[in-house]
């Protein structure tokens, strides 16, 4: 695709449509898991709840250790270096297999003491616990796509990681059908049926992606410890942020549950129907890194710093019409997943409260997204790590003492904080540039 002869909202619009509709029916997967899995027993929508944020950790480092690929490969194209972009692929790869290979090993054996801290129901635990071994043991599919669908990305293919995402979803939701409740001969499985349905899923779609990295690029290359070091400077970013969701929703989740496990559940659910309302701020974010990097690579920051101002202008009036969904139908949204009257009560308060972060979460996204980018790492993980360690989980003990209700304004504030924080960060930076160039 000409990226530099095309304006810049024509640009986004056109690339961005496939990524979102990737993202929006995986999605609807990952709220339909939860419905049917809701259906079939309570205590395996709270399993499911718990699990969440170690979903989130394979998913940090998977895509994590993507985007490191993507950001060279765009970087590399930029420069107009061809040769080393193969050493990338293929070091890339192996990195994924060999982080698959250690959360298969080290989650099988650490799972069961993850959910005796998490939960003291019996019942809860033991189908959180077969669920998650079935998903660590299948994880190898989510790896490798993972990397396939960023250096794809990276060359402006959208299109095929939107078909992999799209045929692995609708592969999950239809197996899930059948293998939670059963089907003629197939016996209900319960909460595993959901596992298998989701490995077989990102199966499919890393054998979609994978066979088009294999065709454009033949694996020639060579894996390089050096490349492998580069990786993980350029995708610590990602991996950091997406990791630390993951420690902050176990925070949250501790601290919640001295008040009830329907907030936890309430948790759970939050994440579940903010994904579906994220996804064209995702959308973005997936399409803005290879951008940044690729006119990084150039040299060209006056490009980059109109990419930035239309993407923040964007992401502001998509996660306003959130914020005013989530005020309106709060009840309707939480009742898709449960009617049980303790959870959509702390649920109806909760998710408007929340919604009033959506806007600045935006921009702070959209910031970070520019700064690594611009190889500007340092500041990026300061931004990350001031929302997810140094606010969000303290902020919310500290409410705790106010009650229930108080610890849901944790995330306004926090997203209020690295908003501000981040605007700071990119006036700094500009005003470096311009004494340079002046």
């Amino acid at each position: 695709m000409d990226i530099e002869n095309i304006s810049i909202p024509r640009l986004l619009f056109k690339m961005s449509p496939p990524v979102m509709l990737a993202l929006l029916i995986q999605s609807i997967y990952n709220i339909a898991d939860s419905f049917f899995v809701a259906k079939y027993s309570i205590e395996g929508l709270t399993a499911l709840s718990i699990i969440y944020p170690i979903q989130l950790l394979i998913t940090a480092l998977a895509t994590g250790t993507g985007a490191g690929v993507n950001i060279l490969i765009s970087r590399l194209d930029g420069k107009g270096e061809q040769e080393e972009q193969h050493h990338i692929i293929k070091s890339g790869l192996i990195l994924n297999f060999f982080h698959f290979l250690l959360f298969a090993l080290i989650g099988n054996v650490l799972i069961s003491a993850y959910f005796s801290l998490s939960t003291g129901n019996v019942l809860v635990k033991t189908q959180g616990i077969l669920y998650s071994r079935i998903i660590f043991c299948g994880s190898v599919g989510l790896f490798i796509e993972s990397v396939c669908t960023k250096i794809l990305q990276a060359r402006g293919n959208m299109m095929v990681p939107m078909v992999a995402q799209v045929t692995g979803s609708v592969i999950n939701i239809v197996l899930d059908i059948v293998l939670i409740f059963g089907a003629g001969k197939i016996p209900a499985l319960g909460i595993a049926g959901a596992g298998f349905a989701t490995i077989v899923g990102q199966w499919a779609a890393m054998g979609i992606t994978l066979f088009c990295v294999v065709k454009k690029y033949s694996l020639r290359g060579k894996i390089k410890w050096n490349f492998c070091k580069q990786i993980y400077v350029n995708g610590v970013g990602s991996i950091v942020t997406q990791s630390l969701y993951t420690f902050y929703i176990v925070g949250l989740n501790m601290i919640l549950k001295t008040f009830t496990e329907n907030a936890v559940t309430v948790l759970g659910i939050y994440y579940k129907i903010q994904s579906f309302f994220f996804i064209p701020l995702l959308g973005f974010q997936q399409v803005l890194l290879p951008l940044f990097s690729y006119h990084y690579g150039k040299g060209d920051n006056r490009w980059n710093k109109e990419i930035l101002k239309w993407s923040i202008g964007f992401s502001v009036t998509i996660m306003s019409v959130a914020t005013e969904i989530f005020f309106v139908f709060p009840e309707e949204l939480i009742r898709i997943f449960s009617t049980e009257s303790a959870i959509v009560t702390i649920g109806k308060y909760a998710l408007p409260v929340i919604s009033v972060s959506f806007v600045f979460a935006g921009f702070t996204i959209v910031i970070i997204s520019y700064l690594q980018g611009i190889a500007m790492i340092k500041a990026s993980l300061f931004i990350i790590v001031l929302r997810q360690i140094i606010l969000l989980v303290p902020l919310a003990w500290l409410f705790h003492f106010a009650g229930l209700y108080a610890v849901w304004w944790t995330f306004p504030v926090t997203e209020i904080v690295a908003s501000l924080t981040g605007i700071l960060s990119v006036v700094s930076i500009h005003k470096k540039d311009s004494a340079i160039n002046s």
